[in-house]
């Protein structure tokens, strides 16, 4: 185990926006042993507060399913890749014709693009930097490193089966989301898995030295490039069909409970 790369929501970060002490203790003593730590999320970087804050982590985070790159020491992005503006919407157009009632967002490495009724109108002021419209009229470069397709009256694994053969040729596409059906859409061969490789490469770590930690279908792929790839036992059938190694799930600290026994074993062969 050289390096570590763990998703956050319902992996470490509970529904209740908590990471437990047990893993902070996890993660502190996996940087002590000498082993890397990463966080790979679906998480805009302007939502990385509780790695900042909890786990008081100033590292490297990959965001927005393996699109951006994010340096939390210097507050900055390091790379990414996006999709094109024609990309987006031919996406859009393609969507809403199997789905006339869904409704889009948009993110840049800046800024938060929503269609009316995307998000409910009481939740609009915990969103930082948003603007509202029709996504034609704010998306006005090539920086979109994540697009959204939110439907109601659906489950997530409809829509994505339904829509995901569509626009596959055109981006990649997965969904994370618990209580919404919200489909993620990154540029066409971005995943957690692909950006992950290429940190582990310029590190000179080998994927059969990386444990992964995820939950949800955007893990699915980081899972199995991963030497170990823990899916959570409190996670989506998906995740968990991904792999045969399943960590204890985020209520029995799981991720804290595999990486305390990978570590006594680390020290057992020093």
């Amino acid at each position: 185990m050289r390096l570590v790369a763990s998703d956050i929501d319902g992996t470490i970060l509970s529904r209740e926006g908590l990471i437990s002490q047990r893993t902070v203790r996890a993660f502190e003593a996996c940087e002590a042993a000498g082993v890397a730590v990463v966080f790979v999320t679906g998480r805009p970087a302007r939502w990385l507060t509780p790695l900042s804050e909890q786990l008081e982590h100033t590292g490297t985070v990959i965001c927005s399913n393996g699109a951006l790159v994010f340096d939390l020491a210097t507050m900055s992005v390091v790379s990414s890749r996006a999709i094109s503006r024609s990309t987006v919407l031919e996406v859009r157009d393609i969507v809403r014709g199997l789905f006339p009632e869904s409704v889009f967002a948009a993110e840049t490495p800046a800024e938060f693009f929503m269609e009316p009724g995307f998000v409910e109108a009481r939740r609009e002021h915990q969103l930082e930097h948003v603007r509202q419209g029709e996504i034609e009229d704010l998306v006005a470069g090539d920086d979109v490193v994540k697009f959204m397709a939110k439907i109601e009256g659906l489950s997530a694994e409809d829509y994505f089966r339904a829509v995901a053969p569509h626009i596959a040729h055109l981006v990649s596409v997965t969904h994370s989301a618990l209580d919404v059906t919200m489909l993620e859409i990154a540029p066409l061969g971005v995943n957690k898995a692909v950006t992950l490789a290429e940190y582990a490469h310029a590190l000179g770590v080998p994927p059969e030295d990386v444990v992964a930690f995820g939950d949800m279908p955007n893990d699915v792929e980081m899972l199995t490039w991963a030497g170990e790839g823990y899916a959570m036992q409190s996670g989506h059938p998906r995740a968990l069909a991904a792999t045969t190694l399943h960590a204890p799930g985020i209520e029995d600290d799981g991720v804290a409970q595999v990486l305390e026994r990978k570590l006594a074993e680390v020290r057992r062969a020093g």
